[in-house]
């Protein structure tokens, strides 16, 4: 029963109440003949009617208004603190009937906001660990050397490494989700990228060798692309990384000259000294001048090839950190002069002009007798196998006591290095394409010598020269004060 009916009912009882009260007033006033009281006493009894009928309503008032306060209180409660609750009622309360179904309400309210929280704490999750993802992933890319692309499915660009604006020529922040031929010049990656986004499905990874001029040198790259798969097997982009292999692919072809020189090199003074060997055994050496100048011719060859297997051997030694040195006082002048008692042969046969100005032997350095030997035997041999006959070749040993050290010079009257491989004439396996029809080589005796005097010895090694007038190597070494 509601509120409303129940107030309609009580109010139809209290009037039928009043009006049987006056009506039986009025009949027992009448029966007792006071007519003028029998009209008055119908609004006595109407004021106590209406008295009542007050007393009633302002009684149910009162009590739907704390009812109605509890609730509100109940209500404003729940808005400041989130937490949605029941509407709690004494068990007389007049609104319990409007209470209950709100209760329901708010029962469902309830539920569906834990629901709610639970889904946002999930999601919120979620959202951390993909933002934790991303940021590793970025990470990983910007920290990559190559370059490294990423483009959408609209071959929009949403990620590049520095590595890429630097190679390619632009800047990530203004260039996001712009499409690639805005920002790319170059029009066969932008063409790879569109390729391997619409043949995703039939191509997932391919690698592309492709040339690149970056700043007007043209350098080479291992291009791999491949395609991002969304979860339902669609292509969502494109990731391509550009590897620099212009390096490598100079190395490889570095080694494989290198292997061939080498293998030429070896060849040479094996074949001399089979040959001579092969002469002997025949009996061609009639005499003992014959005989005593093919064993010198073998000697040579021989030395020429121990030479040869000795360089490879101390640059490997030298480089991998397992060389042995000997270090003890020398005289390098002492070292100089036995050096131009072996090379003296070699420029003999091209009558080449040897001379030398040493200094004195009592000067000395602290070093391993060995690897110096080496290194101006390699200085010495160069000088002579580049110069043409009749030219010639000086050697000094000068002392500069204020620097307190020992400068040993070996000049030649040869073709001489362009001004544009003398930055690299130190490096292994280099050697000058202008001079390479001279004398045949393999690009290690100078790589030596630049290992001997400044990694292990701590010396400075120096070149200086004129292209068709000769060259001068020097190096200084500290001596024993």
């Amino acid at each position: 029963m509601t509120t409303v009916r129940r107030l309609g009912i009580a109010s139809v009882l209290l009037v039928a109440f009043g009006a049987s009260i006056a009506y039986y007033a009025t009949t027992l006033a009448l029966r007792n003949g006071h007519g003028e009281s029998a009209q008055n006493v119908p609004w006595v009894a109407l004021v106590f009617i209406a008295a009542l009928a007050a007393g009633g309503v302002m009684a149910f008032w009162k009590t739907v208004q704390r009812d109605i306060n509890t609730i509100s209180s109940q209500m404003d409660t729940m808005a400041k603190t989130g937490k949605i609750g029941l509407v709690m009622l004494e068990s007389t309360g007049e609104l319990n009937q409007i209470v209950k179904p709100l209760n329901e309400f708010l029962t469902m309210i309830r539920r569906q906001t834990e629901d709610l929280r639970v889904e946002n704490r999930e999601l919120q999750i979620q959202f951390r660990v993909a933002a934790a993802e991303k940021h590793n992933t970025e990470a990983i890319i910007f920290s990559i050397s190559d370059a490294v692309i990423v483009t959408n499915r609209f071959d929009e660009l949403i990620l590049a490494n520095e590595a890429a604006e630097k190679l390619l020529g632009f800047k990530l922040t203004p260039s996001l989700r712009k499409n690639i031929d805005q920002i790319i010049s170059n029009g066969t990656l932008v063409r790879l990228i569109r390729e391997t986004r619409s043949n995703g499905r039939n191509i997932t990874r391919k690698v592309v060798e492709h040339c690149i001029d970056q700043k007007g040198s043209p350098r080479t790259f291992n291009i791999t692309l491949s395609c991002v798969a969304a979860p339902a097997d669609e292509v969502s982009g494109v990731v391509a990384v550009l590897h620099d292999v212009t390096r490598e692919k100079e190395i490889a072809r570095i080694k494989t000259d290198f292997v061939s020189n080498v293998s030429h090199e070896l060849k040479t003074p094996l074949s001399s000294i089979k040959a001579y060997i092969e002469m002997l055994l025949d009996g061609e050496a009639q005499d003992e001048k014959t005989t005593k100048e093919f064993y010198e011719i073998i000697s040579f060859e021989t030395d020429r090839l121990h030479r040869l297997i000795e360089n490879i051997l101390n640059i490997s030694r030298i480089e991998s950190g397992v060389v042995k040195v000997v270090r003890e006082p020398i005289s390098l002048t002492s070292v100089v002069k036995q050096v131009l008692d072996v090379a003296v042969i070699q420029a003999k046969s091209k009558n080449i002009r040897l001379t030398d100005s040493l200094a004195p032997v009592y000067y000395q350095i602290e070093a391993d007798r060995d690897m110096i030997y080496q290194a101006v035997l390699n200085l010495l041999s160069n000088a002579i196998k580049y110069t043409p006959e009749d030219g010639s070749v000086n050697v000094t040993v000068n002392v500069d006591e204020r620097r307190k050290v020992a400068v040993c010079e070996v000049s030649d009257t040869g073709a001489g290095i362009p001004v544009d491989d003398l930055p690299k004439i130190f490096d292994k396996f280099y050697r000058v394409r202008a001079n390479e029809k001279m004398a045949k080589g393999t690009g290690l005796g100078l790589a030596l010598v630049k290992h001997i005097v400044e990694t292990v010895h701590d010396g400075k090694l120096t070149v200086t020269s004129e292209e068709g007038k000769g060259s001068t190597f020097a190096f200084e070494l500290p001596i024993i004060v």
